[in-house]
C-alpha cells in the first residue's frame, strides 16, 4: 500500500529497491522471531534488488513488487484454507469423539484474518470446523500483557457470530479440568527441526496444562514458519517487550514503583508436548520414537504448490491416512508416549522407560497390543487397523475407515451399557488406532475359557443385558424415527465391513470360492450339498436381503466368543469393527451361533487328549446360556420399551397418541410380542448362516479347529451343519428358545 502511494515519485528501480528495503527492514524488527516474515522480507528485497541491477524503469519495478505482494496474499489465503482443512481433520481424529460430533476448542493470541492475509492459521482451523458444523464452542485467551486475544481474536469471533467465550489466560487449566476443552490449537512464529515451537508468551503454559489433562495440543503454521536450520528451541531468539505493557494501563501506572519487570514476547513449547504441527502441506507427525523431524517433512514437501487436502500417501498400492505407519511392539511404545491421554492412563509419560508391549490379537482383521508399565502397574489396549485383512494379507485390501466405525460404535455402546463395554481413551483416525481400557486379569477371551472347560455363571445374563440395552438404545423405538434416521446418516454404512460380511456369510459358503475351506475329504460331500441345496439358498437370500435393507439398530456386527472378555463375575464386549445399522437378530444370532458351535465342539474336545474328560456339564451350561441369554434379552428389551418406548404425541414407533394409557396396554403388549417374535426368527436364521460359514467358509472357530483328529472333527462339524440348516429353514416354526436347544440336542444325537 505504501509503495503504491509513492510509486510515481520513484523514478528508478534503485529508488524502488531502497524504499522497499527501508520499509521491510523496519517491519522485520517488529517480529524477528517470525521466520516466515523474514523469508518474505528477504524475497521481496531480493526481487527489488534484481530489478535495480537490471536497470528496470522505476514504474515497472514498483509494479513487479506490488504484483508479488498480491501473489503472496493469494497464496497465503490458499495456504490458510488448506491449514484449516488439515487441522479440522487432525483435531477430530485426535479427540476421538464419534464422527460428526462438534468440538470445543481453545486458542491463544491472534492467528486469524487480522494476523494473516486472510482466514487464519489456528483460527483458520476453527473456521474450518465451523464451516463443517463441527464447532461447538471456541474459547480464546485474553493473551496478556498486550491482549491480542481480547482485542483481536475476540473481535473476529464476535464479528462472525461464532459460539465463543473470552477467558483469562490463567483460567485455561481450570476450564480443562472441567472437561470443557476437547483440543487446543495455536499459531507459531518459528518451529525448530525437533518441533520446539516459539509462539506468544503463555503458549507453553497451555501445552503443559494440556499434557496434564490429556487434551490434544496442536500448532498451526505455514511451511514457511518451519525452520529446520534451527535444531532446537534453545537457539530461537526471544525478544523482550517494554516493561510498560505490564506496569501501565492506558498510560496510567498500576504496578508498584521500583519493581523489576520481565516481559518476554514469546516462549518456546517443547515438541514433546505437541500432538502435531498443521501446515498447508499436511500435518507433521511424530516418528515412532515420539519426536518430530521437521527438516524431513520440509524436504519431502519442497514443491511450491499447496497440497490438495484430499491427497494421501499410498502403501503398496493401498490408500492409507496421511501420517500412517504400521506399528510393532517397539514403535507402539513411542506412539503411546506421544499421546497424552494414553500416557496418562499408563501413569504418566515420565515412566515410559518402564513400558513394554506385546501383540495379543487373535482376530482376523487387526493387530492388538497390550502396553504395560511395570512401575505403575497400569496397562492400556492399543488396537491398530491395517489396510488389509490380516488373515489373508495385502491381496485383500480393507478401508481403514472401519476403525472410525469401531471407535464410534464402542463409544456409543459404552454410553448405553458401561457395565459391559470398555471405555475408549483415544481414537486416532490418521493412525487407525483405538486406545481403550485394559481388562485386567483374570479377564480372558471367552472362547479360550470355554475351550479350556471353564463355565461363567453370569455370562448369559450379561450378554442378554448388553444386547437389550444397545439394540434398544439405538433403535427408533427408543430415540424416535427422525432421530434414528439422523443417527444412521451420521454413523454411515460401514460399507467395506458389511461387504465382507455379505461375501463370507451369505455368498461364498454356497458357491465355489477360493476362500472356502473345510475338513477334507471328510466334509467334501457336505460342502457340495450346500451348493446344491435350493431351499437353503433361497432362505439365505432372504436373510442377506434383510441384512442389507433392515436398519433397525446399531449392531456390534460380529458378536462371537472371541469378541467377549469375562471372568466369573464380569463380562465385556469388545471389537466393534463390523458395526453397522442392521437387523437386531443379526447380533443375537451371532452370539447364539457361537454358543452352539462351542456346544458341538465339546465332543471333540473330550477326545482331544488321552483319557479325555467328561464335558456333559459344559454342554448343559452352553445350552443353558442359549436359553438364559434370550430370556434376559426379551425381559430387559420389554422393560426398556415400557419405560422409554412410548413417545409423546405422534412421535416414535409406538407413539403415545396410539399406545399410552391403560386402554392401550394390550395393544402395546401385542406389538412388543410380535416384534420380539420377529427378532427371534431373524436370530435363528442368522445363527444358522453364521454356523455354516464357520465350518465351510473362511476363518473357522478355534473351538472346532482345536480338535486334532480330522475324523472326530468332521463328525462335530457335520452335526453343527445339520443344526444350522434346521435353524435357517425352520426359524419361523421354532416358537420358543427351548425349541432351539432341542434342535441342537437332536442334531448332536448323530455324533
Amino acid at each position: 500500500v505504501e509503495l503504491d502511494a509513492v510509486r510515481v515519485s520513484l523514478e528508478t528501480a534503485g529508488a524502488v529497491a531502497e524504499f522497499v528495503a527501508t520499509k521491510l527492514d523496519h517491519l522485520f524488527t517488529s517480529r524477528p522471531t517470525a521466520v516466515n516474515l523474514g523469508e518474505a522480507v528477504h524475497r521481496l528485497k531480493a526481487s527489488a534488488s534484481a530489478c535495480a541491477a537490471a536497470g528496470v524503469p522505476g514504474a515497472d519495478a514498483a509494479e513487479k513488487i506490488i504484483t508479488e505482494c498480491e501473489a503472496m496474499l493469494a497464496d497465503d489465503v490458499a495456504a490458510n484454507r488448506a491449514i484449516g482443512k488439515f487441522g479440522a481433520d487432525a483435531l477430530c481424529a485426535a479427540v476421538g469423539k464419534p464422527s460428526g460430533t462438534p468440538l470445543r476448542v481453545l486458542t491463544h493470541c491472534n492467528t486469524g484474518s487480522l494476523a494473516t492475509a486472510g482466514y487464519g492459521t489456528a483460527l483458520g482451523v476453527v473456521r474450518a470446523l465451523r464451516d463443517g458444523n463441527l464447532l461447538e464452542h471456541i474459547y480464546c485467551n485474553e493473551t496478556r500483557p498486550y491482549n491480542q486475544g481480547a482485542r483481536l481474536t475476540a473481535y473476529e469471533i464476535a464479528f462472525e457470530k461464532m459460539p465463543g467465550t473470552l477467558i483469562c489466560d490463567s483460567a485455561a487449566a481450570s476450564l480443562m479440568k472441567q472437561g470443557k476443552v476437547d483440543a487446543v490449537v495455536v499459531g507459531a512464529d518459528r518451529v525448530a527441526d525437533n518441533g520446539d515451537t516459539a509462539n506468544k508468551i503463555g503458549t507453553y503454559n497451555l501445552a503443559v496444562s494440556c499434557a496434564y489433562h490429556g487434551v490434544p495440543f496442536f500448532v498451526a503454521a505455514p511451511v514457511s514458519t518451519l525452520d529446520p536450520s534451527t535444531k532446537h528451541g534453545d537457539d530461537i531468539e526471544i525478544e523482550d517487550r517494554p516493561a510498560t505493557e505490564i506496569t501501565h494501563v492506558r498510560g496510567v501506572r498500576v504496578a508498584a514503583d521500583g519493581i523489576d519487570v520481565w516481559n518476554p514476547s514469546f516462549d518456546v513449547t517443547p515438541g514433546s508436548l505437541i500432538s502435531g504441527i498443521i501446515t498447508e502441506k499436511g500435518v507433521v507427525q511424530k516418528t515412532s520414537c515420539g519426536s518430530f523431524e521437521v527438516g524431513k517433512f520440509v524436504a519431502s514437501h519442497s514443491a511450491g504448490t499447496v497440497l490438495k487436502t484430499d491427497t494421501v500417501p499410498k502403501t503398496n498400492g493401498m490408500k492409507v491416512p496421511n501420517g500412517f505407519y504400521a506399528m510393532d511392539t517397539t514403535s507402539v511404545l513411542g506412539y503411546c508416549a506421544s499421546k497424552p491421554s494414553i500416557a496418562h492412563a499408563l501413569g504418566g509419560k515420565e515412566g515410559h522407560k518402564h513400558w513394554s508391549a506385546k501383540e495379543v490379537g487373535d482376530g482376523n482383521i487387526n493387530f492388538v497390543y497390550i502396553v504395560s508399565c511395570s512401575n505403575s502397574g497400569k496397562s492400556v489396549v492399543v488396537k491398530q487397523g491395517l489396510p488389509f485383512v490380516r488373515v489373508v494379507g495385502e491381496s485383500w485390501p480393507l478401508s481403514q475407515e472401519r476403525v472410525r466405525y469401531e471407535a464410534t460404535a464402542l463409544q456409543l455402546a459404552f454410553g448405553y451399557c458401561p457395565k459391559h463395554v470398555p471405555e475408549v481413551f483415544l481414537f486416532d483416525q490418521q493412525m487407525s488406532v483405538i486406545a481403550m481400557r485394559f481388562l485386567e486379569p483374570p479377564h480372558i477371551i471367552l472362547r479360550g475359557g470355554i475351550m479350556a472347560g471353564a463355565t461363567y455363571p453370569l455370562l448369559a445374563a450379561h450378554v442378554g443385558e448388553y444386547l437389550a440395552t444397545t439394540l434398544f438404545g439405538s433403535s427408533a423405538i427408543a430415540v424416535g424415527c427422525d432421530a434414528s434416521r439422523s443417527a444412521r446418516q451420521a454413523f454411515g454404512a460401514n460399507e467395506a465391513m458389511c461387504g465382507l460380511s455379505e461375501q463370507v456369510i451369505f455368498t461364498e459358503p454356497y458357491a465355489v470360492a477360493a476362500n472356502n475351506k473345510w475338513t477334507s475329504p471328510q466334509l467334501d460331500f457336505d460342502a457340495a450339498a450346500l451348493r446344491g441345496d435350493d431351499s437353503l439358498k433361497a432362505a439365505v437370500a432372504l436373510l442377506k436381503n434383510k441384512f442389507v435393507t433392515d436398519t433397525a439398530s446399531l449392531l456390534h456386527g460380529d458378536l462371537h466368543t472371541g469378541s467377549i472378555m469375562c471372568t466369573r463375575t464380569s463380562t465385556f464386549v469388545i471389537d466393534h469393527e463390523f458395526a453397522f445399522y442392521g437387523p437386531m437378530g443379526f447380533d443375537v444370532g451371532a452370539f447364539l451361533a457361537n454358543l452352539l458351535l462351542a456346544y458341538f465342539s465339546q465332543d471333540g474336545l473330550e477326545k482331544r487328549s488321552p483319557g479325555g474328560g467328561d464335558r456333559s456339564s459344559n454342554r448343559a451350561w452352553l445350552l443353558g446360556c442359549v436359553v438364559t441369554m434370550w430370556r434376559v434379552f426379551e425381559k430387559r428389551f420389554t422393560e426398556l420399551w415400557d419405560a422409554r418406548g412410548v413417545g409423546e404425541g405422534d412421535a416414535g414407533v409406538t407413539p403415545g397418541s396410539v399406545y399410552a394409557g391403560e386402554n392401550n396396554k394390550e395393544a402395546l403388549r401385542a406389538a412388543q410380542k410380535r416384534y420380539l417374535a420377529n427378532i427371534l426368527v431373524d436370530s435363528l436364521g442368522y445363527a444358522g448362516a453364521k454356523m455354516t460359514r464357520r465350518v465351510v467358509g473362511i476363518a473357522h472357530v478355534a473351538d472346532l479347529e482345536a480338535i486334532t483328529d480330522p475324523d472326530v472333527k468332521a463328525v462335530c462339524e457335520r452335526a453343527a451343519l445339520r443344526c444350522a440348516r434346521r435353524l435357517v429353514l425352520e426359524a419361523d416354526k421354532l416358537t420358543s428358545i427351548e425349541d432351539v436347544t432341542a434342535v441342537a440336542e437332536s442334531s448332536r444325537a448323530f455324533v
